[in-house]
């Protein structure tokens, strides 16, 4: 089956009323490199990532999701994307056109199904990126976004037909049914998923490091700062992969990952999980339960930027 004309997710945009609180997080505690700053404006790359940047951080009154951007191969698949979807009715921000951010390109934005903003870009310039070194436990590239949805079979059925998704895995819980779906874009087990939850919002922001030892150095190092640890760490049965997820200085959840699993884009057929069996949420038995707290932290608060276009 043809992939995709979206190939890769770019960053996630994010806003606050106190931006410096957040600046000092993401680039003192976290590990990006503050690469431009504007008035109101952080842009964040990833030492390992070739994007111009992974987190754009914005002062704002209401904590909200600016943006989830995408990247295409070419201007022509951005033109192609936004005709289809201007066929399907999708109400289109903007057309396509000279972007004028870091590292410039070409794309347009969109609502999606749920009203959060959604940007597509191509030719965006890279920056020169280095190998992360062995113990050294700060991101390597931008792993994966997770959102809230209230309707999230509807919201998964979206992002399936109107930007070419396939669906790796879904998680249930047990009879109280599927409350996770993993969506792939590339070769990665998934780089967008969808929980459901009582309102649209920002699920978690995930960031892959080197590898198993450097993932732990870096959770370590944010429990010794004092930084709110929300769940691990430990490993998912679905995707694979490690987590360590805490708290931003705006409550939004983040987490350290490594070691996602590949997939096939045509051979793999998605299967539901059910995590009320321990080793099908935690493989190895390390992480704390998944309670009402948990689920309290990743539910956030509900998204102040549905159906409102950020101001740049």
């Amino acid at each position: 089956m043809t992939k995709p004309l979206i190939t890769h997710l770019r960053h996630v945009a994010i806003a606050a009323p106190d931006l410096d609180r957040q600046l000092a997080f993401y680039r003192d505690l976290w590990g990006l490199t503050l690469t431009e700053s504007d008035t109101g404006v952080h842009f964040l790359a990833a030492e390992g990532s070739p994007e111009s940047y992974v987190v754009r951080l914005r002062k704002a009154d209401d904590k909200r999701l600016d943006l989830v951007a995408f990247g295409a191969a070419s201007a022509a698949d951005v033109d192609t994307l936004a005709v289809e979807l201007t066929r399907k009715g999708v109400q289109v921000i903007h057309e396509p056109r000279s972007i004028d951010t870091p590292g410039g390109g070409y794309g347009f934005r969109f609502f999606d199904g749920d009203g959060r903003v959604v940007e597509v870009s191509s030719d965006v310039e890279t920056r020169t990126f280095r190998t992360i070194e062995e113990r050294e436990s700060i991101p390597v590239r931008l792993s994966h976004f997770v959102v809230n949805s209230a309707n999230p079979e509807a919201t998964v059925a979206w992002y399936v037909e109107h930007l070419g998704f396939r669906l790796s895995d879904t998680l249930c819980l047990g009879a109280r049914g599927d409350f996770m779906w993993f969506l792939r874009c590339n070769d990665w087990h998934h780089s967008f998923a969808v929980s459901r939850a009582p309102h649209v919002a920002v699920n978690h922001i995930s960031f892959e490091l080197r590898g198993v030892d450097e993932y732990l150095r870096g959770t370590g190092r944010l429990m010794r700062e004092g930084i709110q640890k929300v769940w691990g760490p430990g490993r998912h049965h679905a995707g694979d992969n490690t987590f360590s997820y805490f708290m931003d200085k705006a409550g939004n959840t983040v987490e350290y990952t490594t070691e996602l699993q590949t997939v096939d884009w045509d051979e793999h057929h998605p299967s539901v999980h059910d995590v009320t069996k321990p080793e099908l949420i935690d493989q190895w038995g390390t992480a704390n339960q998944m309670n009402e707290f948990v689920a309290k932290q990743m539910f956030n608060d509900p998204d102040r930027g549905v159906h409102v276009a950020p101001p740049l």
